[in-house]
């Protein structure tokens, strides 16, 4: 039933087809009107002082709120941003008013940020603010320095959690996510050269990009999810996972926000190592897609029982692989129509759950699955809207939304 629940609108064409796969359209569900009116629903539903959405319940899909320091924080924000961008992709009022999402995202999300990966979608929206709005150097200038705090010359990355042992630096292959924000003083910097000054978070980023293809990812392309460093030599200590099934399997989300980040560092670099290793990572994830297009909570996790499934995987993945396709001419139209069908079916749609998807795995050795999570909703908005503009050029709300963007940019799929 759960396998059922999440099968993916179709199957992916193997790499080693060297025509182009038939297209297949996206579900029509990236551009439900029910998207805008849940987004609304939940940001009019904050509590007071502020917590955030987080994952619901099995049952009836509604939301587990957290306090500010979860790191999930920043994902229901970033789809309030994602919605601003879905309308200047979509011209209809079903998506709502681009103000609108922009004040709702200003309103209550000003606390101090602990974790970097929460508010990159800050940053990105503070600077790309005339100077002299309100806020914009302020709230600009606190976020790109948060992730250099968290960095070791000596290890060469951002550390990802706190230990009892302060010799145990642990790193783990979601991070590839935050490294954009490091960048993005690079990118913006003409534009905030007041709030960057130097090329100090480009540099750390590349760094954290080199260790984490040296000691994150296997020969085959298959990733590890945690790497323990001694934080007084930077020797590695141990390759383990945390939400996987085994130190030696692959836990599928990781592999695609391992995807998605390095295909984010050549974007920005265009280091060829960085678009290899995810090319390596996206194969990886391509030859193991099981026959029924479901992603799988962990790739090598037993098929008896049934392994639980994860759409929030299958959201990043159809983001990373779009991402992907952009950055690997001439073969990118064959990618990106590849891309598309990762996405999940429509009987992953819960029209009745506050969470646009159901059938999420937040942690199964926690016994922890079956749910919507924050960080499917924004994927799912920017997707479609990457989609509309141009043919050849994902987190499950969150990773939903941005999916529908773009596809819409990219012009494979229209509002």
């Amino acid at each position: 039933m759960l396998l059922a629940s999440l099968s993916l609108f179709a199957l992916f064409a193997r790499r080693a087809a060297a025509a182009v796969s038939p297209f297949v359209e996206p579900p029509a569900e990236l551009f439900s009107p029910l998207i805008a009116k849940k987004v609304l629903a939940t940001a009019e539903a904050f509590p007071s002082p502020a917590m955030y959405p987080q994952y619901t319940d099995r049952v009836e899909g509604k939301w587990n709120w957290v306090i500010l320091d979860k790191w999930t924080t920043g994902f229901f924000p970033a789809t309030l941003y994602a919605m601003h961008a879905r309308t200047k992709l979509c011209h209809h009022s079903s998506v709502g008013d681009g103000d609108q999402w922009l004040a709702l995202d200003a309103r209550g999300h000003t606390g101090d940020l602990a974790h970097p990966q929460q508010h990159e979608h800050r940053a990105r929206r503070r600077l790309s603010q005339k100077p002299g709005q309100p806020n914009c150097n302020f709230g600009g200038e606190r976020v790109l320095r948060r992730p250099g705090g968290r960095f070791s010359e000596i290890v060469g990355c951002t550390r990802s959690w706190d230990t009892d042992d302060p010799t145990d630096f642990q790193v783990i292959i979601d991070n590839m996510m935050n490294l954009e924000i490091c960048l993005m003083g690079r990118q913006l910097f003409f534009a905030s050269e007041a709030l960057t000054g130097n090329h100090t978070l480009r540099d750390m980023a590349i760094s954290h990009a080199d260790k984490t293809m040296a000691n994150h990812i296997r020969p085959d392309g298959s990733s590890f999810h945690v790497v323990d460093y001694n934080s007084t030599t930077g020797v590695v200590i141990k390759q383990r996972t945390y939400q996987g099934y085994a130190d030696n399997s692959t836990w599928s989300r990781g592999q695609e926000w391992g995807i998605y980040g390095f295909a984010t560092m050549y974007k920005h670099t265009q280091k060829y190592d960085y678009i290899q290793t995810a090319r390596r990572m996206s194969d990886y994830f391509l030859d193991n897609l099981p026959d029924d297009g479901v992603v799988p909570w962990d790739f090598n996790a037993p098929l008896d029982p049934p392994r639980p499934a994860d759409s929030s995987a299958a959201m990043i993945a159809a983001n990373g692989l779009l991402l992907l396709a952009n950055r690997r001419p001439p073969s990118s139209t064959p990618l990106a129509l590849r891309a598309t069908p990762t996405l999940p079916s429509r009987l992953a749609w819960a029209p009745t759950w506050q969470s646009l998807l159901s059938n999420g795995t937040v942690n199964t050795p926690k016994q922890n699955t079956l749910t919507g999570m924050v960080y499917g909703m924004q994927s799912s908005v920017v997707l479609p809207a990457e989609l509309l503009t141009n043919c050849l050029a994902g987190r499950r709300r969150l990773l939903f939304i941005t999916a529908g963007n773009t596809l819409v940019e990219k012009g494979l799929a229209s509002c």
